[in-house]
């Protein structure tokens, strides 16, 4: 009988806390120099989580993280996970050539609609999964999927979004997606702040009765308020201002959470004197977490 996630779990390693990072975001003017931050800041930041479309590769700064040998994590930037006709030849042997580069501690991404129709560069987008039971189980299905053929634990990610779709709560959806893939979950904090807000619900709704035992990983990033139209809204920008109810959760849930290996502070194009208090919050909560697992 193959294990389960709560025995294969005790295989991932402690990470602590990281960044994350995509193609060409270190090119963008003042933003951060992952290796000097890590240089310059061993104690507070520890792993790069990769941001990775196939088509495009690794960038320079990628590269250079892993010629200098320091741990990393695999977020998948292309893969509808609830698609069965997604996971192509070409796409699987790509992701198993990058595995082998990046040689990540696991897989995870946000687990929506990275593109509409054919995969495709003009196709490329991220929408939320609809929020029903028959999509949960088609994403189940999807993460077992890649865990087989990548040999690596698959953690899905709650994507952002301004419009759901759907019966289920957010968690409720992710509480069935964990069950039936017997797998572990990305709960990015500031998503979730931004759908609990839309629905109208206090930031905590819900994480009561979701399995805080499955959260592996956690993503903290800013966000702005915005209006147009008349409409208001939470823009998911990665700025070092992170708002308060990203923290409620945050703290929530790194208290309650017994199998967390990493948290990831998304601000990789912001100045590294301007994301060092963000950093230092994050590194002070694992370190006074009950979570010894996160602690490297």
């Amino acid at each position: 009988m193959a294990d389960s996630f709560f025995e294969r779990i005790q295989r991932i390693p402690a990470l602590g806390v990281g960044i994350s990072t995509e193609y060409g975001a270190g090119e963008t003017p003042g933003a951060v120099d992952v290796l000097r931050l890590q240089r310059e800041y061993p104690d507070l930041l520890s792993f790069l989580e990769i941001g990775v479309e196939t088509a495009k590769g690794l960038d320079p700064d990628a590269e250079a993280w892993l010629r200098a040998g320091l741990p990393t994590t695999y977020h998948f930037l292309d893969i509808n996970l609830d698609d069965p006709t997604d996971f192509t030849t070409a796409w699987l042997a790509a992701v198993r050539a990058l595995v082998r580069r990046i040689r990540p501690a696991y897989l995870c991404g946000d687990a929506g609609m990275w593109h509409f129709g054919p995969r495709d560069r003009g196709h490329m987008l991220l929408l939320p999964p609809i929020l029903c039971a028959a999509s949960a189980f088609d994403m189940a299905q999807g993460i077992r999927a890649l865990r087989t053929d990548s040999g690596l634990e698959v953690f899905p990610e709650n994507p952002p979004g301004h419009v759901f779709l759907g019966d289920l709560h957010l968690l409720e959806y992710f509480r069935i997606v964990l069950e039936e893939a017997d797998t572990g979950m990305l709960l990015d904090c500031a998503h979730l702040a931004i759908y609990q807000q839309l629905a109208g619900m206090d930031a905590l709704a819900g994480l009561a009765r979701f399995p805080l035992d499955r959260v592996v990983e956690m993503h903290v990033a800013g966000g702005s308020g915005r209006e147009h139209d008349g409409l208001r809204y939470v823009d998911d920008d990665h700025t070092p201002n992170v708002l308060p109810d990203t923290w409620r959760i945050f703290e929530h849930v790194v208290e309650r959470a017994p199998n967390l290996k990493a948290v990831v502070f998304e601000c990789e194009r912001n100045a590294i004197e301007s994301v060092l208090p963000g950093f230092r919050r994050l590194a002070d909560a694992v370190s006074r977490s009950p979570a010894r697992s996160c602690r490297r």
